[in-house]
């Protein structure tokens, strides 16, 4: 759920935003089907599926209109954070905590993003032609090898195991909502996964990344 935005959504709405943007609403209608009127296992997963919806509506705004202003990255992907907040103590739990930890997975990246200075390269990147975008993206990831990039991406890293391991001992500790700290964990800690691969893809083959 955390991988498909990332390297699925973002080339999907490069090419076919508006199709992409009402794909969310598909995942919404099948997760609410199956919350509603499917039995506990299934309705846990319709609840996660929701979640995705908005992970998935934010991406699509973003990649598929904004993506060459980064600022707006975070802004835009956090569209239905009010939402999931008011739904943290409701049956729509597991999806609020999936869409909230990817959130903040996204915030870490972004602020890694400014201070490893990828941001100010990013406008270039996503508005060069495909031959030229690919060199770009490469030559940027590149320039993250150094003492201080290096360091930031290993203290952030270790903050997203840390948080991640608390919200796994959270749900030992809250177990009426078990679920949605062990939904929470495991889309936090993938997000740093993701991250890893995301970097590897654009030292190795940057066409797979999905950013171009």
């Amino acid at each position: 759920m955390v991988v498909l935005p990332v390297f699925v959504q973002a080339p999907w709405v490069h090419v076919y935003p508006f199709s992409a943007l009402l794909f969310s609403f598909v995942i919404f209608t099948l997760g609410f089907y199956l919350l509603r009127f499917s039995s506990y296992k299934w309705a846990s997963i319709g609840s996660l599926l929701l979640g995705v919806s908005w992970s998935w509506l934010g991406g699509c705004l973003f990649w598929g209109w904004l993506r060459a202003h980064p600022v707006w990255h975070l802004p835009v992907e956090s569209i239905a954070l009010p939402i999931a907040i008011t739904l943290l103590d409701t049956r729509w739990k597991i999806g609020a905590s999936f869409y909230l930890a990817s959130l903040l997975g996204t915030a870490f990246t972004d602020v890694m993003i400014v201070l490893t200075g990828v941001m100010k390269s990013w406008p270039d990147i996503v508005e060069a032609p495909f031959s030229e975008a690919s060199e770009l993206l490469t030559l940027t990831a590149s320039e993250l090898v150094s003492p201080f990039s290096l360091i930031s991406i290993a203290l952030a890293a270790v903050l997203i195991v840390i948080i991640a391991n608390w919200m796994m001992k959270q749900s030992l500790n809250h177990p009426d909502s078990s679920d949605a700290w062990l939904v929470s964990s495991a889309a936090l800690t993938t997000t740093l996964w993701v991250d890893g691969l995301f970097f590897l893809t654009t030292l190795i083959q940057p066409q797979l990344s999905g950013l171009i």
